[in-house]
């Protein structure tokens, strides 16, 4: 199926699902996606083994063009809630992130005091210590967890280097709640084996990892976008609706997006 990659540093704004009107920032190569995931849904495509960092903007280019756009911006206020770090693949990887989420600190203050930052992460860096001080730094800290079972997540994330989900949620837990959870759901088949992430035992044990992080809210959806494995069909409202309340019974925000 068809997925795409974001060409520049800056993109948008565009109307996001869950961040309003986001400006995105993309930390990644124009030409190739870089991820320590290899998401079956995701719509930048599948990660190429043996990508590198190579390619990346630096810390200045990404300065220089954030830069810009809110000093151009500021000038003819267009409507913004978010600077969102997204883009092709993991913001994270980039070696500079720490710094460049600085920058981007400073410049909003500077030019826009009113838009939040936020960033889209699997949370596969977050034992970097410098990466966890960045992200405590943002104003949304929106960090993956799409099932509570491991074999679920190694055969829909599809970790690019060895990942410990019992190790994972221990560091989620460091947060002490400021962080936001978002968790994709939907069924299909891969490799000839089924997958769903909704089943009764799967919501139960997503909602046992939830007690254990206590995230200050979370955000469920769906698949919006063409997939880069065919066949996976997505979540109804309906069903979306019944996993927030479920959510919503053991105390914690929900919000939908569809």
């Amino acid at each position: 199926m068809a997925t795409f990659l974001f060409d520049s540093i800056v993109f948008g704004p565009v109307t996001s699902r869950r961040l309003g009107n986001s400006l995105g920032i993309n930390l990644l190569p124009a030409d190739k996606k870089i991820c320590s995931f290899n998401c079956i849904y995701c719509e930048c495509g599948l990660t190429l083994h043996g990508s590198t960092v190579s390619g990346m903007p630096t810390r200045k280019e990404v300065r220089n063009e954030l830069g810009k756009w809110l000093k151009y911006n500021n000038r003819l206020r267009t409507p913004l809630d978010t600077l969102t770090f997204a883009g092709n693949g993991e913001p994270t990887l980039h070696p500079e992130f720490s710094a460049i989420v600085e920058d981007t600190v400073e410049l909003r203050d500077r030019y826009n005091t009113g838009v939040k930052i936020a960033v889209l992460s699997n949370a596969t860096r977050i034992s970097n210590n410098s990466v966890f001080k960045a992200l405590l730094k943002t104003d949304l800290n929106i960090l993956k967890l799409d099932s509570g079972f491991e074999e679920t997540i190694n055969l829909i994330n599809a970790p690019v280097a060895r990942f410990n989900l019992g190790e994972t949620i221990k560091r989620l837990k460091k947060f002490n709640g400021k962080l936001i959870i978002q968790s994709l759901f939907f069924r299909g088949r891969v490799n000839h084996q089924a997958v769903d992430n909704m089943t009764p035992q799967e919501i139960e044990k997503w909602l046992d990892a939830m007690e254990l992080i206590k995230p200050e809210s979370i955000m469920i959806y769906t698949l919006a976008r063409e997939t880069p494995v065919d066949g996976l069909v997505k979540a109804s409202h309906k069903e979306l609706q019944a996993i927030a309340r479920q959510a919503e019974d053991r105390g914690f925000q929900v919000q939908i997006s569809v």
